[in-house]
């Protein structure tokens, strides 16, 4: 079959690269409104839970027992579910209805009837919803370190700079476990080298997890996966019960928890029940409220691919990420595993909570580039920063990563290096050398470091881990080798744990280590004009991204490099040569600007012109024009003093045109409008063609260069140059002829 062109170019598209299924209920391939998904309803007898979403007690599986026991208030229950699901969407989009009021009822609302909800909201108001019920007042952001090689001098760099990008929370892995004490010890000294405060974990197994917090190495977890339906809660990790303890094991000891979930995992696992995506993520949701847990990281995570492949599926994320926070959990949303092979759609799904804001937009946005990211590959990774950042600037969001210069984040990564070399110096660990610290300082990624023993790292991580030293051993260390403030950082990550004011819902820690959190930073979104606003210094630290220049930066004023000297020769008259073409040039031509938008010299273009028309046996003759900045009437007045009837209006930008004394100012002969496509041969070309003109000859086409992309590279120049040549405007001056001088 014969194929259009079209079609076929578009099917290369890396969008078509992704993979799209059709919906299957049988299959658990529903990201919404499952058929098979249960009529919401509640029954309760003297305070006790008797029925359940079509569900008799008898008949409840563990999760059913778990959320019936400690996740549903009771005591507004039957308020809750009486009311109209329409109407509580209605509420959470309706600006006059207080978050606290909305966490109340929806405490008490059941899996089925927290995806009723949701069907009601379309994608837009389900961001205006999550604008409000988002825990923390000021949303933040999560970064991932690591690398291939597992190098802890580059894992301590990249921590650095992460946490003076402005990350509140920075999360390592490892590609070899027990290279685990020390991705954790680099995480702890980097972050708190690049800023005090952020907090930190390592995503190992359980109790090892549990064992570097113990140290004081990490100060947060978010490892604990619960799961929908029972098959599936086993076969991944036990009970609700014992999830439930092991979060208060971590919570014991002063470590910040979450839970993990997301869309789409039980359907991977082959235990769906047939039932919706969102509604076995809702009962997730409830028992991670049961369990007490401070949020959940959730938003499909490594799931994502799956439900992005069904119709809804991206509406499903974050109907998910809504449901968690209008039970009042911290919610770290996602975006950080890979979506889709498309640029614009993964855009697209991000800017759901982007936009909004979540207390943590990614769970994870890989600061370094792809290769090392050992979480399988970051949706949005260190190449991408600019970008993100730009798009915050763009729309005054802030989304978590504040801008900084190329020398700062080198200094503060040589830095990051330097203080692991000193605690590795005074644990006795495998030596740091110098030519690693400056390796990481620079490094794009794991490829640019000299190699390390690793076998020695290994052996020495585990000494670590089975020895008696902590993160007192390291704040010690730090300031016997000059590094006070790092020591001192350091030292309170332990105080807060102490303290424990950040075990509060949706937590992080400010410049003074205070907790930010639900109750010390509640959202108060009210409409218009309450809730969190990007403004004063935080603004000013958005808005300042180092590609950012100043008028004078983009366009400088000349400075001889020009390549001509056009001197006077007093007043300009009507010409009675017939061989001549005038070129009337703007007023700030050669003089407060010396090039044109294509990159040509004013002289390289006046040179240029000159060939055409001589080359034609015609003689050009130049005239500044003083009292206008229009290329249309600078060229209308050239032709009214030409002797042959053809002038060329040529402004300082470089934009271009031929007209004939007799046609109106606003019509000519040629027009080169886009300045940035022409080049030396189009001028010498249009200089041949007005001399043309002049002979009654047919003009020659010119040669422009096609590049659609010139007006958004240029327009801002054009904008300046143009604002420039109309400074250098003189009403009342009269023309004057000039003669060309051209530098060597």
């Amino acid at each position: 079959m014969e194929r259009s062109k079209r079609f076929e170019v578009r099917s290369r598209r890396p969008v078509n690269l992704d993979t799209f299924v059709a919906e299957d209920a049988g299959l658990g391939l529903v990201a919404m409104d499952s058929p098979n998904d249960p009529t919401p309803s509640l029954t309760l007898v003297q305070g006790r839970i008797v029925e359940m979403d079509g569900r008799e007690e008898a008949d409840f599986d563990t999760i059913d027992r778990y959320i019936a026991a400690h996740a549903i208030d009771r005591s507004v229950a039957e308020e809750a579910m009486a009311l109209p699901s329409l109407d509580l969407a209605r509420h959470l989009v309706d600006i006059s209805t207080p978050r606290a009021e909305l966490i109340r009822l929806l405490s008490g609302c059941t899996p089925a009837k927290l995806c009723q909800i949701m069907s009601h909201l379309n994608v837009v108001e389900m961001m205006m919803a999550l604008q409000k019920m988002r825990a923390r007042r000021t949303p933040g952001n999560q970064a991932h370190v690591t690398n291939w090689r597992e190098n802890p001098v580059l894992m301590a760099a990249d921590a650095a700079e992460a946490a003076l990008r402005g990350f509140d929370e920075l999360e390592t892995t490892c590609r070899v476990a027990r290279m685990a004490p020390f991705n954790a010890l680099a995480l702890l000294v980097g972050s708190q080298t690049g800023r005090g405060g952020v907090m930190t974990q390592c995503a190992v197994e359980e109790a090892l997890n549990l064992r570097l917090g113990l140290k004081g190495l990490t100060t947060y977890a978010e490892t604990l996966s619960v799961y929908g339906t029972d098959d599936a809660l086993r076969d991944g990790d036990d009970t609700p019960w014992s999830k439930g303890l092991l979060a208060s094991a971590y919570a014991s000891r002063g470590i910040k928890i979450r839970f993990t979930s997301g869309t789409g995992s039980e359907t991977l696992m082959g235990y769906e029940d047939g039932k919706s995506m969102l509604y076995l993520e809702a009962r997730c949701l409830l028992l991670v409220k049961g369990a007490g847990a401070q949020g959940v990281q959730n938003g499909a995570i490594s799931c994502v691919a799956l439900t992005g492949a069904l119709p809804q599926g991206v509406r499903a994320i974050l109907a998910e990420n809504l449901i968690a926070a209008a039970l009042g959990l911290e919610v770290a949303s996602g975006n950080d595993a890979m979506s889709s092979h498309s640029d614009m759609r993964k855009a697209a799904k991000l800017m759901l909570q982007f936009l909004p804001g979540t207390d943590f937009v990614t769970s994870g946005y890989s600061s370094m580039p792809r290769r090392d990211n050992m979480f399988g590959g970051g949706n949005f990774d260190a190449e991408d920063l600019d970008d993100w950042m730009i798009i915050q600037r763009d729309m005054r969001v802030n989304a978590g990563i504040f801008p900084i210069t190329e020398d700062q984040a080198i200094a503060v990564r040589r830095r990051a290096g330097q203080a692991m070399q000193a605690v590795f110096r005074g644990f006795g660990f495998p030596e740091i050398r110098d030519d690693e610290i400056e390796a990481a300082a620079l490094a794009y990624n794991s490829d640019d470091m000299p190699d390390r023993d690793l076998v020695a790292d290994i052996a020495a991580a585990q000494d670590f881990l089975e020895g008696p030293l902590t993160a007192l051993d390291v704040a010690r260390a730090l300031d016997e080798s000059g590094f006070a403030d790092v020591a001192a950082n350091v030292l309170a990550m332990q105080r807060v744990r102490v303290v424990g004011d950040y075990l509060q819902p949706a937590a992080v820690l400010d410049a003074d280590f205070a907790a930010k959190s639900a109750f010390t930073d509640r959202n108060d979104y009210l409409g218009p004009g309450t809730g969190y606003r990007v403004a004063g210094e935080t603004w000013a630290r958005l808005s300042a991204i180092p590609q950012q220049q100043t008028a004078a930066q983009m366009v400088p004023l000349t400075s001889g490099a020009a390549g001509v000297r056009l001197l006077p020769r007093g007043p300009a008259v009507s010409g009675t040569r017939t061989d001549e073409v005038v070129v009337g040039l703007g007023p700030a031509f050669a003089e407060d600007l010396d090039h044109t938008l294509c990159g040509l010299s004013h002289g390289q273009v006046l040179a240029a012109l000159t060939e055409g028309i001589t080359a034609q046996g015609l003689v050009p003759r130049f005239v500044r024009f003083h009292d206008t900045a229009d290329c249309g009437l600078i060229g209308w007045q050239a032709a009214q003093l030409s002797g042959s009837g053809i002038g060329i209006g040529l402004q300082s930008k470089g934009t271009t045109l031929i007209t004939r004394k007799g046609l109106a100012p606003l019509n000519n002969l040629e027009l080169f409008s886009q300045a940035p496509l022409l080049s030396r041969e189009a001028y010498v070309q249009i200089g041949a063609n007005a001399a043309s003109h002049a002979l009654g000859r047919p003009p020659m086409p010119v040669p422009v260069r096609v590049d659609n992309m010139s007006r958004l590279r240029l327009i801002v120049h054009a904008m300046l140059m143009h604002k420039r040549e109309i400074a250098a405007v003189r009403a009342g001056q009269a023309a004057e002829d000039l003669e060309l001088g051209f530098d060597a």
